[in-house]
């Protein structure tokens, strides 16, 4: 039983950081739902519950979100405790669904329609939110001495575009599409690579280049040639274990992120929730903890 049963949460976004948090409030006793794209472009796809879209389910420490098709059955698989994922770009359902609490998890660096109206309590997490304008409060995503820590007046700090050091690498640990197109795997999460062993490959850059959208998905920088000659690789920058990698068939635009390096090479990190995910969550659950106690929310 939910401790908290009648404060449901609706998180925006199931990608590793919203899984930590969504876990954290699952754990504490909140009944959560997820929204998710039909085509979610997780890296960290093994301790995602947006993995759940193209799956049916993922058990991530413990926890098992499970795709929904419709609300009721996201109110069936609540009742049975698992985190229901359900397919809603626009999170449309949350007007049927009305929670108490609404989680912009999305990770985009902007808002992308969140609004403070959209519940009792409006959370956002990382850069582009102003608390009180678009939200209630925002949690601090960057690594580093105030990570995880709630914002109730001031916005997090700014993007950056540099990814935080692991193992002393940053920008290096990130794979990035060489081309718009479709990626497939050659590597599983959590094997150990060595440098420039060919870890997926893209196809179809002028296929994928002639579909509706991509134009504005920075195509245009691509080196065309690749589409007559090899197929373009993605190749390990060091010795380490793949943490994370998009999944297979995923249509990229050129210089998208769709994979995660990790230096240390220990690869049970690979399956269980990092650090930064368990304290960002630790910073919601918090928030959600708070507000309760100012408004005199009793479960």
């Amino acid at each position: 039983m939910y401790l908290f049963p009648d404060t449901l949460i609706l998180l925006k976004g199931g990608g590793d950081l919203g899984t930590g948090v969504a876990w954290r409030l699952h754990k504490a006793g909140f009944p959560v739902i997820i929204t998710e794209l039909a085509q979610p472009r997780v890296v960290r796809r093994m301790v995602a519950f947006a993995s759940a879209v193209y799956d049916g389910e993922i058990a991530v420490e413990g926890v098992t979100a499970w795709r929904a098709d419709s609300i009721a059955q996201a109110r069936r698989l609540l009742d049975d405790e698992m985190i229901p994922v359900l397919i809603d770009p626009a999170c449309e359902t949350r007007d049927e669904l009305k929670p108490v609490v609404m989680i912009d998890a999305i990770m985009a660096k902007r808002n992308t329609g969140t609004r403070k109206s959209d519940a009792s309590l409006v959370i956002a997490l990382g850069p582009g939110f102003t608390p009180n304008v678009d939200c209630h409060c925002v949690i601090e995503t960057k690594r580093g001495h105030n990570l995880g820590r709630v914002l109730w007046s001031t916005p997090a700090e700014a993007n950056t575009g540099v990814p935080g050091e692991i193992g002393g690498k940053r920008n290096e640990r990130v794979l990035r599409a060489p081309v718009a197109g479709i990626v497939e795997s050659r590597k599983r999460i959590g094997d150990s690579i060595k440098q420039g062993e060919v870890i997926a490959i893209v196809r179809g850059a002028e296929e994928a280049a002639a579909t509706e959208g991509l134009d504005d998905m920075r195509y245009a920088i691509c080196d065309t040639r690749y589409a007559t000659r090899d197929t373009p690789t993605v190749r390990a920058p060091f010795d380490g274990v793949l943490r994370g990698l998009v999944h297979d068939g995923l249509l990229v635009s050129a210089n998208m992120k769709i994979g995660d390096v990790d230096p240390r090479a220990q690869r049970e990190h690979c399956f269980t929730l990092s650090d930064k995910a368990l304290a960002i969550g630790g910073g919601v659950l918090e928030a959600v903890l708070e507000w309760m106690k100012m408004n005199g929310v009793k479960p």
